[in-house]
């Protein structure tokens, strides 16, 4: 008898563990993310090495901050420009076969950035051009990525879906920089950027490889044009959702481009090189990969708003301690909060926006989510490459963690006024997700 209350007890005292692992992978249950997830892990080591490699290249090339920014505004501006009709493609057109384009698309692209460096023809104009390019493709590919986790998951994985598909970016973050930094150094960009080419072929496998169901879709009698005006009037009109995008739209603007002058950091302030940056990049990337998995383990969207303001105004304050570091080893470390709490900021707002929102404005609602998180990034980009090289890198770094802060406390006092319709929202949500399974189980069982 005393045997078996021991036994119980011993798995009283196990099985917190193991349920909080099983709810942390949750979505890795589901079939079609499994290879979703494996698939994309490998693409994005490439992307990130090609990130680094780009950044390093760019500033090899010119030595020029303002064209740093330069680079970065053009592979961003697509976002702002083409989102609202990449929102409506989303919800109109079958969303893993939009993927699986822009994937195609970012292979050859990445394929030609390689030729031309390797072949040692490449010049800045045709990394900008290339670069925007690359923007037009990511201007499709975010809200149709973005829309299609539902369907790989359902509503009710949905949340740890963002949270593992955000993990897998950062740990890929850990590791691309990591090799791009002794890639560059030892045999150059151009391999980083045909690595980058390779990689693309794994996550198209995977996308091939799943079986979707089919999705319905309502009669469309409206314009286009009337279509992409609905999902901006549905933005415009939820405060709570409004008001996440307004301070994602801020942060982009002026705390995100910390970034872009990262090669600025290594070579000047740090007095390093292309494996400094990698370091560098690796840190923010470790940091955002703790946040990513502290959102899988939690078990709901309760505290996701107070969430936001506190990690946005943590945000701020670390770039302004890494702002006024001088070693590589303090930088690196003050890194590590950085990319854990705008993780935390990110993850939080893509949750619950997602959880908010109905299916059939799912595509142009996040398209207008990569707008504000994207689509001002170009902007910062530029401004910050332009403030860089009058004022410095660090002061102008410093300055944009300041406006995050001041836009964290302009979002927690307006919290109170904004809970109420959020919760009837997710309600709604959760309504439709429910009814949506009962009108599929009629279908399989008749």
């Amino acid at each position: 008898m005393a045997g078996a209350d021991t036994s119980r007890s011993a798995a009283a005292i196990r099985l917190p563990i193991r349920t909080r692992f099983h709810d942390t992978i949750r979505s890795l249950k589901h079939r079609n993310f499994q290879l979703f997830f494996s698939g994309q892990l490998i693409s994005l080591v490439g992307t990130w090495m090609d990130t680094v490699a780009e950044a390093w290249l760019v500033y090899r090339l010119t030595g020029s901050s303002l064209l740093l920014g330069a680079v970065s505004f053009a592979g961003q501006i697509p976002v702002l420009l083409m989102s609202p009709l990449a929102g409506l493609v989303a919800d109109r057109f079958n969303r893993r076969k939009i993927v699986i384009a822009t994937q195609v698309t970012s292979m050859i692209l990445a394929g030609i950035l390689s030729a031309l460096t390797l072949s040692k023809r490449v010049t800045v104009n045709e990394v900008i051009m290339l670069a925007a390019l690359m923007g037009v493709v990511n201007a499709f590919d975010i809200p149709a990525r973005q829309s299609f986790l539902v369907e790989m998951v359902g509503r009710e994985d949905l949340m740890n879906a963002i949270a593992l598909n955000s993990s897998m970016f950062n740990g890929a973050r850990i590791i691309g920089p990591s090799i791009a930094g002794v890639l560059v150094a030892s045999v150059g960009e151009g391999w980083c950027f045909f690595a980058n080419s390779v990689s693309y072929i794994a996550v198209i496998a995977g996308l091939l490889l799943m079986k979707i169901p089919p999705r319905a879709r309502p009669a469309e009698a409206a314009s286009p044009f009337e279509h992409i005006a609905e999902g901006f009037r549905f933005v415009r009109k939820t405060a709570p959702i409004r008001a996440m995008l307004l301070l994602i739209g801020l942060v982009s603007l002026v705390a995100m481009p910390y970034a872009v002058l990262m090669p600025v950091f290594a070579a000047k302030v740090l007095h390093g090189n292309a494996r400094t940056l990698g370091i560098l990049m690796t840190a923010a990337g470790l940091g955002a990969l703790m946040g990513a998995l502290m959102l899988a383990a939690r078990r709901g969207v309760r505290g996701l708003g107070k969430l936001v303001a506190i990690a946005c105004a943590a945000f701020g304050v670390a770039l302004i301690l890494f702002s006024l570091s001088h070693s590589w080893v303090l930088s690196s470390v003050l890194l590590i909060p950085v990319g854990f709490s705008v993780m935390t900021q990110m993850g939080s707002t893509n949750t619950l926006i997602q959880s908010m929102v109905p299916d059939r404005l799912r595509g142009r609602t996040m398209a207008v989510y990569s707008m504000m998180f994207m689509g001002m990034a170009p902007f910062g980009a530029l401004l910050s490459g332009a403030l860089a090289d009058h004022i410095g890198a660090p002061r102008t770094v410093a300055l944009g963690g300041l406006l995050a802060i001041l836009g964290a406390l302009a979002f927690w006092r307006y919290l109170p006024k904004i809970r109420v319709e959020a919760n009837q929202l997710l309600d709604a949500a959760a309504i439709e997700a429910s009814e949506r399974v009962e009108e599929l189980a009629a279908r399989v069982i008749p």
